[in-house]
């Protein structure tokens, strides 16, 4: 084959590609009935088995938590874990992805993202966790029509409403429940530094039955930053330190809940005898072993604001969340 073929052959893939592309973003779902704070949508969501069920996102979900009741606390532990810069990008962070791509190619791993809090909110409701191309291109379009139509504010509180804490544990509210036996309004910073580091992996790397000590050094990470941010006085700081996360006797529970599913879907032995609990077979684990935290931006300038620590974090360039 001459290598005019060649060439021919690799433009009309690049061509066909790009048609593919163009017309699955054509049909990208819309992002307006998010602005309305009583919509309700239902998303697909996985047990720790693999297996789909079906999710409420939205006041109809006994467990979702609105963003008045979220604490400060819980949001800017979040914040300076996950997505320093989220009142600063428009939804993609480009000097994220660029640190991302420098600390992989010094490591020779993938071992640190570069997806803002926008970004995984956009694919927690409408796509897929399949690691494509495509699936990125689409994650990125949603992100920009996210920022574009929501406030900062209402990502957030979506966000922290969808992310997984456990076995089928989805949401603050569900998780703080789940482990301290409280609603999502009544955590202490402590608590909220607690679910916040388990947020890179849950299921292995920050699973707090198997990583109790890493998940707890995780968190006095996170309150170091938000003491340094000022979210924490000097006497809040100390007292979070000093408390210890009670969460003894979940293994229990979480055990139950896994031999649940497995009679619910009707596991075969056969094939999952082997495998680790929360590794099972064909269910990727997306969360590296070691996540860096703050990984991002480091120094003042890359700081998200701080206005008051009583209040909801504010909403930048000119937004403002009802």
């Amino acid at each position: 084959m001459t290598m005019k073929k060649l060439m021919g052959i690799g433009i009309g893939a690049a061509v066909l590609y790009a048609v593919y592309i163009g017309v699955s973003l054509f049909f990208l779902p819309s992002v307006d009935s998010l602005k309305d704070r009583k919509m309700n949508m239902t998303i697909r969501v996985r047990d720790w088995k693999g297996n789909f069920h079906p999710f409420t996102v939205g006041p109809k979900n006994r467990y979702w938590t609105s963003s008045a009741s979220i604490p400060p606390e819980m949001k800017w532990a979040v914040i300076l874990a996950e997505d320093a810069r989220f009142y600063k990008h428009e939804g993609i962070d480009v000097n994220a992805i660029k640190n991302a791509i420098r600390y992989d190619l010094e490591k020779k791993s993938f071992a640190r993202g570069a997806s803002t809090i926008t970004q995984q909110t956009a694919k927690n409701l409408f796509l897929s966790r399949e690691k494509s191309l495509n699936r990125k291109i689409k994650e990125v379009i949603l992100a920009y029509r996210m920022e574009e139509k929501l406030t900062k504010g209402r990502i957030l509180e979506l966000y922290l409403n969808v992310v997984e804490l456990g076995p089928m544990v989805y949401g603050i509210g569900h998780g703080a429940r789940y482990y301290f036996g409280k609603p999502a309004s009544a955590l202490t910073p402590r608590e909220c530094a607690f679910l916040a580091a388990m947020l890179p992996g849950p299921r292995v790397a920050y699973n707090p039955y198997r990583n109790m000590g890493k998940v707890v050094r995780r968190s006095e990470m996170i309150l170091k930053l938000m003491r340094r941010k000022g979210v924490l006085s000097v006497g809040e700081y100390r007292a979070a330190l000093g408390q210890s996360p009670n969460i003894s006797g979940l293994q229990r529970k979480v055990d139950e809940s896994i031999k649940k599913e497995e009679v619910f879907n009707n596991i075969s032995s056969a094939v999952t005898d082997d495998l680790p609990l929360d590794a099972p077979a064909g269910v990727e684990e997306p969360e590296s072993p070691e996540a860096p935290l703050v990984p991002r931006d480091t120094g003042p300038e890359n700081e998200p604001p701080l206005e008051n620590r009583n209040g909801e974090p504010p909403v930048e360039q000119g937004a403002v969340d009802p």
